[in-house]
């Protein structure tokens, strides 16, 4: 077999997962529901020919525009700073005035560009953890580019924090970057996977945990076409459905639930009101964990190691 064909068996594709054996979970304090909230932080990473790239960004914000190749969008670029000038804000105090932690998944241009933002989270208490160096595909890079994108946000987390980083979310992986991942040997788990309400051993590297992120319960969807919310009330009937859905499956089989948060999208006044009711649903509930990814990570491998290992 060719390394190339070789490279595209991995991932592996796995159309079972755990089945009728699903693992006895047992969350902290007996409860139902471990929810993990992610702030991405991706304002100013995004493309834009001020950082070197050929066209301006399109996706994911309250402007439909067209790429402009070789030229700005201040439309689009706007939209994006509205994120980390205001609506960033808003979501940090949606949780720090109810002592309720999250989970930062930064872009490391964006983060260097807010230093403000950075010390917030960090004073905050929110584990942190990489969303590429840039907010792009990882797999227009080369393997050399993308492995010092991976040198660069571990060498900014660690600076930061004090610590290496336990986890990762490319949002737009290549075929490269679990494995450029493992040789750093610090990282527990990836969370570049759709396909679970828990996490799982990654089939093809051992000791590599993998936390499943989520693209329906995310406020992404306010910025994806017209078939999307419109309005906060549908974004938090959606939310609390599938929370109380996993809620009362949790009273036999304990789930997890990941929640995306995108400051340009949620922090805006006619949004933010969604979090507020989101977060006090959940907490007038008991055996309720809401709780950092690292936390979760952790708390897994430590009652279900890799049997491999």
């Amino acid at each position: 077999m060719s390394a190339a064909i070789s490279n595209l068996q991995q991932p592996t594709r796995d159309f079972i997962g755990y089945g009728a054996n699903v693992p006895s979970v047992t969350w902290p304090d007996g409860a139902r529901i471990a929810v993990n909230f992610c702030i991405n932080y991706e304002e100013g990473g995004e493309l834009c020919v001020l950082d070197g790239d050929d066209r301006s960004e399109v996706r994911i914000s309250d402007v439909a525009v067209e790429a402009r190749i070789g030229r700005r969008d201040l439309n689009i670029e706007s939209s994006y700073e509205y994120g980390s000038r205001v609506g960033y804000w808003r979501l940090m105090k949606a949780f720090t005035d109810r002592g309720v932690p999250a989970t930062v998944n930064l872009v490391g241009l964006a983060g260097l560009k807010n230093p403000q933002a950075l010390a917030k989270m960090i004073k905050a208490g929110f584990d942190v953890q990489p969303h590429g160096w840039r907010w792009i595909d990882q797999d227009t890079l080369s393997e050399s580019e993308e492995r010092s994108h991976i040198e660069k946000q571990v060498d900014l987390i660690t600076r930061i924090t004090g610590q290496p980083p336990l986890g990762y979310y490319a949002g737009m992986p290549s075929m490269n970057t679990r494995r450029l991942l493992l040789e750093r040997k610090h990282f527990l788990y990836d969370s570049d996977v759709y396909n679970d309400d828990l996490p799982y051993w990654s089939p093809d590297y051992p000791g590599l945990l993998l936390v499943p992120y989520s693209l329906d319960t995310n406020d992404s969807r306010f910025g994806r076409g017209e078939r999307c919310y419109q309005v906060s009330s549908e974004f938090v009937e959606y939310i609390v459905d599938s929370f109380e859905t996993l809620y009362e499956e949790g009273s036999s089989s304990p789930k997890m639930m990941t929640i995306g948060l995108h400051a340009r999208l949620l922090g805006r006044p006619g949004r933010i009101v969604s979090l507020h009711r989101i977060l006090d649903h959940m907490m007038a509930k008991k055996n309720v964990w809401i709780c950092r990814r690292g936390d979760l990570a952790r708390h897994w491998a430590k009652m279900f190691p890799d049997p491999r290992l």
